[in-house]
Formats: C-alpha cells, sequence, structure tokens
C-alpha cells in the first residue's frame, strides 16, 4: 500500500491527529494497564471476546499517556479496518515505518497499540524484533487467546503479560448508568436503584454497547453472528457451519451444567473429536468457558465432568433456547463470571467446582497456590426449606472435606449468617457480594 493511503488510515486512528472518542473510563483495567505498561517493559497482551471493550481501553491507555508523553509518541494501529488492503507482516512494517516518517515521535520510546493483532500473519516476529531493539512499549489485542498466548509463549517466553477484558462488571453497569458505588454506603443508600439494575445485568449482561442500547436483543444476536463467523468459522477455517453453531447454541443453553464431550457428541450426533476441537475454538474466542471439577490429582480433573459458563448471561439470555426461567443457573453464570475477571488480575488464582461419590456439590472452589481459599454455593430460593437443606448439606461437607471455617451462600436477596454442624455460613444477596468485590 502507499504511504499516503497508509497515514490516511493512521490519521482516522490516533490522537495527533484529531480528539478520539474514548468512551466511559473502566478504571479496573485502567489502572492496572497502566502501572504494567509504565513500570515494566513486558508486552501488554489484551485478550477479551468480541464488543468487550478492547479498542475503547487501548485508547483510554493511550489518552492518559499523552498527558505526560505528548500525542505524537503514541501509535493506534487497528487492524480490522477495511482499508487494509494487505494485511502481511509487511503491511505492518510499512504501517510503522510510515508513523515513525510522517509523525516524527519526539520520545525514545512511542507507545505502540496494535488493535485485533492476530489478523496479521507472523505479527509475532515484528514485535519480537522491536521488543529485543528496546524500540517501543508494546500492547497488543485480539479476540483470541489461545492465539495472542500460544504464539506469544513461543516467541516471547517470559516477556509478555496477558490481560483478559470482560463484558462490564456489575459495578461497571453502575457506572455507565450514573450510579456510583464507592462505599458500603453507597450500597445501602442506593439499593432500590442497584436491584432494578441487578435485574437487567441479568437479564441482558454487561457489554458496553448493550448496556447504552435500547436495542439489546437485536444487537447481541449481531454478536453472535459475528463471533461466530469472524472468530471462529473464518479464523480456523470451517467448513461445517451450522455445526459449530449447533454446538454454541447447546453450551449457551446449558449455563452451569456439568458436561462431557462424550454425552454431547452423543446428544448432538456429532463426531467426539469434531465436539472436542469445535469445544475449543468456542473457549479461544472467548464465547464460553469450563470450569472442572476440584481435585488434588490433575488425571482426575481431566476425567471428570467440566462445568460450562457463557462468557456473558446476555448471550445465554438471548441464544440459547430458554424453556422456562432458571434463575439459580443465570445467577450461577454471573458469579462465574465474575471469579474469571479477578482470576486475570490474580493469575495464582483457581476457580473449580466441588463434587463427592454421593453426588453432593458446591458451586465454586477457590484455590491459590496450594491453599483452598474460599467456596462458595449459589441458590436462588434459599427460602424453601427443601431447596436449603440440599445445598447446605453439600456446603457443610465441602467445608469439612476441605478444612475451611465457613462457607458462603450467594442468594437472590437474603443476607444473614448461621452455623451448622459446627460450620459458620453466610448468607450474601448476589448484588451485594458484585459490588464488594470492588470496595
Amino acid at each position: 500500500m502507499r504511504k499516503e493511503e497508509l497515514f490516511e488510515i493512521l490519521s482516522d486512528w490516533n490522537f495527533w491527529a484529531k480528539e478520539m472518542d474514548t468512551g466511559i473510563k473502566r478504571e479496573y483495567y485502567l489502572k492496572e494497564l497502566l502501572k504494567t505498561l509504565t513500570k515494566t517493559d513486558q508486552i501488554i497482551c489484551i485478550s477479551g471476546v468480541r464488543r468487550s471493550g478492547k479498542s475503547t481501553i487501548m485508547r483510554q491507555i493511550a489518552k492518559e499517556l499523552i498527558k505526560e508523553k505528548g500525542e505524537k509518541n503514541t501509535l493506534i494501529i487497528n487492524f480490522e479496518d477495511e482499508r487494509f488492503s494487505e494485511r502481511t507482516l509487511n503491511t505492518l512494517i510499512d504501517t510503522y515505518n510510515c508513523y515513525l516518517e510522517k509523525v516524527k515521535p519526539t520520545g525514545k520510546k512511542p507507545f505502540v497499540f496494535l488493535d485485533e493483532i492476530q489478523n496479521i500473519k507472523d505479527w509475532e516476529r515484528f514485535i519480537r524484533g522491536m521488543h529485543e531493539r528496546k524500540e517501543a512499549k508494546i500492547v497488543v489485542s485480539g479476540s483470541s487467546s489461545k492465539l495472542l498466548s500460544a504464539e506469544l509463549a513461543t516467541l516471547l517466553t517470559g516477556r509478555h503479560i496477558l490481560y483478559t477484558l470482560y463484558p462490564l462488571s456489575f459495578k461497571e453497569l453502575l457506572f455507565f448508568n450514573n450510579i456510583l458505588i464507592n462505599s458500603e454506603i453507597d450500597i445501602v443508600s442506593k439499593r432500590t436503584e442497584i436491584k432494578k439494575m441487578m435485574s437487567e445485568y441479568l437479564e441482558f449482561g454487561g457489554f458496553p454497547e448493550i448496556v447504552l442500547s435500547s436495542e439489546k436483543k437485536r444487537i447481541i444476536l449481531s454478536y453472535f453472528e459475528t463471533i461466530i463467523s469472524k472468530d471462529i468459522i473464518e479464523r480456523f477455517r470451517i467448513r461445517e457451519r451450522e455445526k459449530i453453531r449447533t454446538l454454541a447454541k447447546f453450551y449457551l443453553t446449558n449455563i452451569a451444567s456439568p458436561i462431557t464431550f462424550n454425552k454431547v457428541s452423543r446428544f448432538l450426533k456429532l463426531p467426539l473429536t469434531t465436539v472436542e476441537r469445535f469445544s475449543d475454538y468456542l473457549e479461544t474466542a472467548h464465547l464460553i468457558f469450563f470450569v472442572k471439577r476440584f481435585s488434588y490429582s490433575i488425571k482426575e480433573q481431566e476425567k471428570s465432568q467440566r462445568k460450562v459458563y457463557a462468557i456473558d448471561c446476555g448471550l445465554s439470555n438471548t441464544i440459547g433456547f430458554r424453556f422456562a426461567e432458571n434463575f439459580g443457573k443465570i445467577m450461577e453464570n454471573v458469579v462465574a463470571t465474575e471469579l474469571k475477571r479477578k482470576q486475570t488480575m490474580n493469575p495464582q488464582l483457581e476457580i473449580y467446582y466441588w463434587k463427592d461419590y454421593q453426588q453432593r456439590e458446591v458451586d465454586f472452589v477457590l484455590k491459590e497456590r496450594t491453599q483452598v481459599t474460599q467456596i462458595i454455593q449459589v441458590c436462588f430460593n434459599i427460602e424453601d426449606i427443601n431447596t436449603k437443606e440440599r445445598e447446605l448439606k453439600s456446603l457443610s461437607k465441602a467445608v469439612d472435606e476441605l478444612r475451611l471455617k465457613e462457607g458462603l451462600v450467594i442468594t437472590d436477596d437474603f443476607e444473614g449468617e448461621e452455623e451448622i454442624s459446627g460450620n459458620k455460613i453466610v448468607y450474601k444477596p448476589l448484588w451485594k457480594w458484585l459490588l464488594e468485590q470492588y470496595l
């Protein structure tokens, strides 16, 4: 491509040409990413489901850096721009050289943001060269976790940090709707507003554009189709297009359910190898994720059923088949996503579910290094005596087996504490638990 064409594209994406819209700040990610970028020489990799806000957070980082470093010392290249007639390594090199020649950065190390980098073949060679020459501070983003991590792990071992960007947390959703929560007093005083927004969060999820739109379901449907077509079918060159859609809809219908690939294969009448391969693609594109059963044996973990969750409950509610309202599973999915969000800031956090030989089950076991730190049961209707007895029996057994002092039950709206079989059980409403994670 000619330099004039490349410079025209760059001018539309960069602050040195014009003021850019940076959306609503996502402080939770912004502070951590800025700290890592400015205090280390690590390459920052941002992965996440399409439309979760990767491009926006990169612009927000760039805008913060400009305050001290100046506009000319930041470069943003968005490889989703349709005007790139070629997406090759030479295109990447030519685009970067165009920036150096036309803009003439004044700092020793410009900050280079490469958005949706997986669209460029052999991109990692360019990144490695820049990093070894200490030429720039680098941030890359992509919608595929394994493409980023696998390629960088091979070529840049120990030189990169991977962050996963998720749709909005519940606190961020409130912030997007001008409801500020900074203390326990805010939680109590704004309880009515919070609970109203909780219902919306459980129904439509937290994709930033959807939170601010009145056409929520229409947009969710378009997201699903784009993820399936661009991030899975095109990227992995899949011919069995309807099969991957069928499997995706099956998982989104069966959130918070234990599955094995063998059973899915028999149920959907798909070859086992196809189910395994397609499941990996769906997880790589961040559409779903799996949680393994807790065991001190790695072999036992791999053999056991896994529980499947949607990256966002809005996708499950809109795409999955809903035969009846199941708020318990939706609540559990929201908790699972929140725990994954915490994991991206604390890589030592491991997430499992617990199940014993008597089929008693606890939804989440949290482990850091060698220590189990917490167990969580999610229960929508804790006031139903049969439900309460069943859930607490499992929780109490797990507390004993894992040698903890207490268990947490996340409820719809019930709060309190009690002692069962010598174990402390804490009840916390979902909306309150979600907000307290950030106080």
